[in-house]
């Protein structure tokens, strides 16, 4: 049995519990805890802090939870097909665009779906998108060929045709080259 004074000075072995003794009763101790709960243990299970002892471990139980390192949390790593992914679709099909198709001329359609591409692109370019894909279609070629017409007085925009395997022939990618 160790021998402990009331007003020591005490640690548990086995918890980072620290205090001062408040009264003995034979074998257990009842010591104020420095949250300021009175809690009893038997005298085995206290160890004094003496004065000349400098750390505790109390204290380095404090000292690692103040130094611990935040777990850093995972990043998923993209395959490289995710990578070379568009980051923006846009399908400029006509029944994408309005509701009733056979209402409009074929001019008015492809006014329309050029106006679309140009609104896309230079949202794109604002938010500093790189790739767009457009969807136009197989058909005559004629938006194929406009949207050509449109991205050539880019300055800062390369395009070639998309995926084939995930498009066909029915789409064009943009590139767009960023300022940094």
């Amino acid at each position: 049995m160790r021998h402990f004074n009331i007003g020591d000075t005490v640690e548990t072995i086995d918890d980072v519990i620290k205090g001062v003794v408040e009264s003995i009763n034979g074998d257990n101790i009842t010591m104020l805890s420095d949250d300021g709960f009175p809690l009893t243990f038997s005298s085995n299970e206290l160890v004094l802090i003496a004065d000349d002892i400098r750390v505790s471990n109390y204290e380095v139980a404090k000292i690692k939870k103040e130094k611990e390192i935040p777990k850093r949390k995972k990043t998923r790593v993209l395959k490289s097909k995710e990578r070379a992914a568009p980051k923006m679709e846009v399908d400029l099909h006509i029944n994408q665009l309005i509701k009733n198709p056979k209402s409009i001329s074929k001019f008015d359609m492809l006014t329309l779906q050029l106006d679309t591409a140009k609104r896309q692109l230079d949202f794109a370019i604002s938010k500093r998108i790189q790739k767009i894909v457009f969807v136009h279609g197989v058909g005559e070629g004629v938006l194929k060929e406009e949207l050509g017409y449109l991205f050539r007085k880019y300055d800062n925009v390369k395009y070639y045709d998309a995926d084939y395997q995930k498009y066909g022939l029915g789409a064009t990618e943009v590139y767009i080259f960023q300022n940094f």
